[in-house]
């Protein structure tokens, strides 16, 4: 689903329009955004956690030239779902 669909899917279920849908859509990832740049995690209910980590500085190999390099900390973006999610993806969908 692209952003569209999904704009337009949104906009089918809670009645709004689509341009008042993609309006709402954007400011949650803008607020999203905000969060995430002060370093904290967004908690959505019944959904999952969205967290910035940080990833450790590393040693990386060149599989070509066997050369050895550091590869700098940096922030990475996780998704971790709820246990009902996880459970219901591990069942192929079924409750």
């Amino acid at each position: 689903m692209n952003n569209k669909e999904f704009i337009n899917e949104l906009s089918a279920r809670t009645g709004y329009s689509t341009s008042d849908t993609q309006r709402m859509v954007n400011n949650l990832v803008n607020a999203m955004s905000d969060t995430f740049l002060e370093d904290n995690a967004v908690f959505v209910q019944n959904f999952g956690v969205f967290e910035v980590k940080k990833k450790m500085e590393r040693i990386m190999v060149n599989p070509s030239t066997g050369l050895r390099m550091l590869v700098p900390p940096k922030l990475v973006l996780s998704f971790r779902p709820n246990a009902m999610w996880k459970d219901k993806l591990k069942n192929g969908g079924q409750e």
